[in-house]
């Protein structure tokens, strides 16, 4: 899978893009719209991208968990060869390493949601300024039907291309939204 990314200023305009993208074949779980504007995404019946994803929350928790994997190495390996281990048990360094690992992998997370998510860094001009980011993940045999739709539509400017959400998500997402409808 792959993602597009478009930039658009008009709400309805991608509202038309997102019906003939389904009817095209794409599911709603793959195609997400970036945008400062939540109330106009709602109005419209546009998917939005998750609160916790415009953010490097995510992101910063995985680099704090790698700093602070490191220093419980560094924890361990230090009371190691000191030889206190020895002297008393192993029982302190290991609740010592393991609290520093958690600090560090909640401060990697406190620190990452301060900051936008790094693949919608390079979007951030185009936020502040009211436009709005179409996102879609398509299949290599959807990407002609995604052209074609693109095309049909000149309000939308193609952004670039990036890793999109692997595609077990989207199944996953796809059968829980079925679920959901045929639930009681």
């Amino acid at each position: 899978m792959k993602r597009h990314y478009f930039i658009s200023d008009n709400l309805d305009d991608l509202a038309a893009t997102t019906q003939a993208l389904a009817a095209a074949g794409v599911t709603p779980p793959q195609i997400h719209v970036l945008s400062n504007d939540d109330a106009g995404l709602t109005l419209k019946q546009l998917r939005q991208v998750e609160a916790v994803l415009k953010k490097d929350v995510v992101h910063g928790t995985e680099l704090g968990a790698v700093v602070g994997a490191a220093c419980a190495a560094i924890i361990l390996l230090l009371f190691w060869l000191s030889g206190l281990t020895e002297a008393y048990t192993w029982l302190p360094p290991i609740f010592l390493a393991i609290v520093v690992l958690g600090f560090c992998t909640w401060e990697g997370g406190l620190i990452g949601i301060q900051e936008p998510h790094v693949n919608f860094r390079r979007f951030q001009r185009e936020l502040l300024g009211g436009r709005h980011i179409l996102l879609v993940d398509v299949e290599p045999h959807q990407e002609a039907a995604l052209r074609e739709i693109a095309r049909a539509h000149p309000g939308l400017k193609a952004a670039g291309e990036g890793a999109s959400t692997p595609g077990w998500v989207i199944g996953a997402q796809q059968k829980w939204s079925r679920f959901m409808e045929l639930a009681p």
